[in-house]
């Protein structure tokens, strides 16, 4: 067995543990821990790390003049079909790989470019029968292609995430993660304009909402009635064996710790402020959370959890389609609006729309640096080993169009993908296409996919 390198002065009087080992030995906490070179030289090989793939859901559509290079001075819609043809600079750009242009929507990626890829020109077909916003976000990752259901108006099978984590998903304490930004309480819409994650036809796999739940839920322990804080209980716990890592570990072991205590505090004034509010009986809509602070904080739990091995799959909604409830975003806009009504009437609300999606935008790039600052084995890191989606299931909020749909694809796939590139498919390309690639990509092998008709080949390295 080959012993750890380290530069602690009494390495020679140490052993070599695996990562079960320090778990098991961590006081029966169930917190994970993220890799750790001490403790990896105990296991048999070099092992890579896993595969992960991770969803940045955006409801109701984006505004394409913001978003699509070229599009800048594209009259705003008035509920007519778009095509996928791309205009740049007066001439038609021909499918295949191009230089990736960050417009104004994705200036935000401006620090990530090089990590991450546009791709335009996909499509998705829409079944008649439901409403357009229902199906945007449950179908988004459909695994059956339009009609092919008898039994339900959606098409609507076991989604993508689920038939990924089948395969990627087993060693892990959860197969898959569903998380939602939209914690209000009025239930106006069905659970198809809710969720985009399905175990089958009309079984779907509910998204957790509150930050406090999905926290307890992802590291909580048998003791946490007991003691408040689980990071004081698994440091406590975990003391005895940290000594045993290497100096690059122990940074490691306490950057993740700093992590988690991190997202705890924040929930802390999140909670102190809702009491607050309520203190001084002051009106809000039915949202109480700061709508920045509750998408970042959502995403930090996500990224945690895939740093930590407990997940290899994830979604993350930004928040429902065609819900009216207006929303405040503080810092942006400058009272509560309902993003989907807004959505609706782009000449009025353009510039508001347009500051949503910057931040829609901003708060992704934000997760990205996040992973790509987690290391891992093999000089790598937490991005180089996931794939990472932005992308919305319309092309268009306001035409509520099914084709040319908004995706931004984010990490290394395991080395296995091109990055930094703006990559415009032929006309009429599934999206399923896309998803497919993935599939293949984390070695699941699947000829077909919905209404898929190959691979993108120009994603793949």
């Amino acid at each position: 067995m080959k012993h750890l390198k380290t530069n602690h002065p009494s390495a020679e009087n140490r052993h070599p543990q695996g990562r079960r080992q320090f778990l098991a030995a961590a006081g029966g906490t169930v917190l994970s821990l993220p890799w750790l070179e001490s403790l990896q030289a105990a296991t048999a090989g070099n092992e890579k790390p896993p595969l992960r793939m991770a969803f940045f859901y955006l409801p109701n559509g984006i505004v394409r003049r913001g978003f699509f290079p070229g599009e800048s001075d594209r009259e705003l819609p008035k509920f007519a079909g778009q095509n996928n043809v791309w205009r740049f600079e007066g001439k038609t750009v021909p499918a295949g790989i191009h230089p990736l242009t960050l417009t104004p929507t994705l200036a935000p990626l401006h620090k990530m470019r090089k990590h991450c890829s546009l791709i335009t020109g996909l499509d998705r077909i829409f079944q008649h029968g439901t409403d357009s916003h229902a199906q945007a976000a449950s179908c988004y990752l459909t695994s059956v292609a339009p009609y092919a259901v008898k039994s339900s108006a959606y098409p609507l099978a076991r989604t993508l995430d689920h038939v990924a984590a089948d395969a990627i998903g087993k060693t892990t304490p959860f197969p898959t993660l569903e998380l939602s930004c939209n914690d209000h309480k009025n239930n106006i819409e069905s659970i198809y304009f809710d969720n985009m994650s399905w175990y089958d036809t009309g079984h779907v796999a509910p998204s957790m909402r509150n930050p406090r739940k999905v926290y307890d839920r992802l590291f909580g322990t048998q003791q946490n009635t007991q003691h408040r804080n689980i990071t004081d209980l698994a440091l406590r716990s975990a003391h005895s064996l940290q000594r045993k890592l290497s100096r690059d570990d122990r940074a490691r072991f306490d950057e993740y710790f700093d992590a988690i205590r991190t997202i705890e505090n924040r929930m802390d004034r999140i909670e102190q402020m809702k009491t607050d509010l309520l203190r001084a009986q002051i009106k809000r809509p039915a949202e109480h959370l700061p709508r920045n602070e509750y998408i970042h904080l959502m995403g930090d739990l996500l990224v945690t959890a895939l740093q930590s091995g407990l997940t290899n799959v994830g979604t993350l909604m930004v928040g429902p389609e065609r819900w009216t409830t207006p929303t405040n975003w503080e810092g942006i806009l400058d009272k509560p609006y309902s993003h989907h009504a807004m959505t609706h009437d782009q000449k009025t609300h353009v510039e508001n729309i347009l500051k949503l999606d910057y931040f829609h935008v901003s708060a992704y790039a934000r997760l990205m640096e996040r992973m790509q600052g987690i290391q891992e084995a093999g000089g790598t890191t937490l991005l180089d080993n996931t794939i990472f989606t932005l992308g919305a299931g319309m092309g268009d909020g306001a035409t509520h169009q099914y084709n040319d749909l908004p995706v931004i694809v984010a990490g290394g796939g395991g080395g296995q993908f091109r990055q930094g590139n703006h990559i415009h498919c032929q006309r009429e390309t599934p999206l399923a296409n896309l998803w497919l690639t993935y599939l293949q990509t984390m070695g699941i092998e699947r000829e077909s996919y919905a209404d898929s008709t190959g691979v993108l080949g120009e994603l793949l390295v």
